[in-house]
């Protein structure tokens, strides 16, 4: 089960991140959106990102012209039925993940291989909505992609070891490193993660301390690289409270309820750096505190 050219679908922040550490590992990569603006904006953002890998002299200028010349992109979701991994990046939302599954299914090669990027959502569920739950598994990259060195791979209860044997294989390829999780709402990471997150947001809510005191007892005191409320920001609060609502729900357990704080932000559209305003106003030229 040789793997040499990748489909992902969405061009945002994970997905062209994704696309980035594909093609710079040699991997064909073909990206496709909903919109041509999306593919042109997450094709930018992959040039941002090799330029300043060459800047820094983690690649050379020769790598990074032969990464961005292995990147095509499309509109049209059924071309990457003819690729032989298929990465799902798209929005946390079980609806829309499914719905790109099922439209894609019918333009498969019979040894493609599926995959989501889903920080949570059960990879079991997802794939019994397809035709070959044995090919199907969570890859789950940490953001941002071409930095971070975890991948965790989720394996479905239908998996086969012969799918998952050749995603280790990949992530290895990858340059990176691979955890092995069950197939157990949030997974590793996110399971551990997002509690704190939203323990953080539950210390703002109950006026133990404000935005700048509860991210500077983090970083100091545990010498965390980034606040907690600074990372929800980072992450994308909607992302975060999906997350919470997912393990909340997965698990029934009232250690996981939402901080109401938290869903009054994203009701508030003020969703974290990717709208300008969450924890942090990020409208000027330094990040301040909303409260």
């Amino acid at each position: 089960m040789e793997i040499e050219t990748v489909g992902v679908v969405g061009a945002g922040q994970m997905g062209n991140g994704i696309a980035h550490v594909f093609a710079l590992a040699g991997y064909g990569v073909l990206l496709t959106d909903i919109s041509q603006e999306s593919l042109d904006r997450g094709r930018q953002v992959i040039e941002r990102n090799l330029d300043r890998q060459v800047s820094r002299e983690k690649i050379s200028a020769e790598d990074r012209d032969a990464a961005l010349a292995r990147i095509r992109t499309t509109l049209t979701l059924s071309d990457l039925g003819q690729t032989d991994l298929v990465i799902e990046a798209a929005t946390e939302r079980e609806t829309v993940k499914t719905a790109i599954f099922e439209d894609l299914v019918p333009h498969l090669k019979p040894n493609t291989i599926l995959t989501s990027n889903t920080s949570s959502i059960s990879i079991t569920r997802l794939a019994s909505r397809t035709d070959r739950p044995e090919k199907f598994m969570g890859f789950h990259f940490m953001n941002p992609v071409p930095v971070m060195q975890l991948v965790e791979l989720i394996r479905g209860i239908a998996t086969d070891q012969e799918t998952f044997d050749a995603m280790h294989r990949v992530v290895e390829r990858l340059g990176k490193t691979a955890a092995t999780a069950e197939d157990f709402p949030a997974f590793i990471v996110n399971r551990i993660l997002m509690p704190m997150i939203n323990e953080a947001v539950y210390t703002l809510y109950e006026g133990v301390g404000n935005v700048s005191s509860i991210d500077s007892a983090m970083k100091l005191g545990t010498n965390h690289p980034m606040g907690p409320l600074e990372l929800a920001d980072f992450i994308g609060l909607d992302t975060c409270l999906a997350i919470m609502n997912v393990l909340h729900d997965g698990l029934a357990d009232t250690k996981y309820r939402p901080c109401p704080l938290l869903t009054k932000y994203v009701e508030a559209g003020w969703l974290g750096r990717k709208t300008k305003r969450g924890f942090y106003d990020y409208r000027g030229e330094t990040p301040v505190p909303t409260r």
